[in-house]
């Protein structure tokens, strides 16, 4: 079992940053791709960033890159979303999910399908 608890969102003004952390506990996180999916209301989720399991690989949303970065410190067994230029439209609950034995780039293309493990989600809200 993996556990996955995110923080760090919150209330921020149109292009400021916030640093999200996924913290995970349980077994083999370094085993696990880690993706970070969001979804604003009445929309579908969306996939924002992936990263494989030793870190050497990511993947990024279109609408994100070059404002998001996604790292891991698979000694702390943590996921990072570090985003900067943040806009209204970035508003939505912010989730990271797991699962072993995937590209990120199919990972991303789930948009979040077939996760092994969740969390519970942060809110991220971008408002003037």
């Amino acid at each position: 079992q993996l556990q996955l608890v995110e923080s760090g969102g919150g209330l921020v003004q149109p292009g400021g940053s916030l640093r999200l952390s996924c913290a995970a506990s349980g077994i083999s996180f370094d085993y696990y791709a880690i993706g970070w999916f969001r979804q604003a209301p009445g929309k579908e989720r969306e996939a924002v960033s992936c990263i494989s399991s030793r870190g050497t690989q990511t993947n990024y949303a279109e609408s994100v890159k070059g404002r998001f970065t996604i790292s891991r410190n698979n000694a702390n067994d943590t996921v990072f979303l570090q985003m900067n230029s943040l806009r209204p439209e970035d508003t939505a609950v912010y989730y990271c999910a797991a699962k072993g034995i995937i590209t990120v780039q199919a990972m991303c293309r789930s948009h979040g399908a077939g996760m092994e493990y969740w969390g519970k989600g942060t809110l991220v809200t971008v408002s003037s």
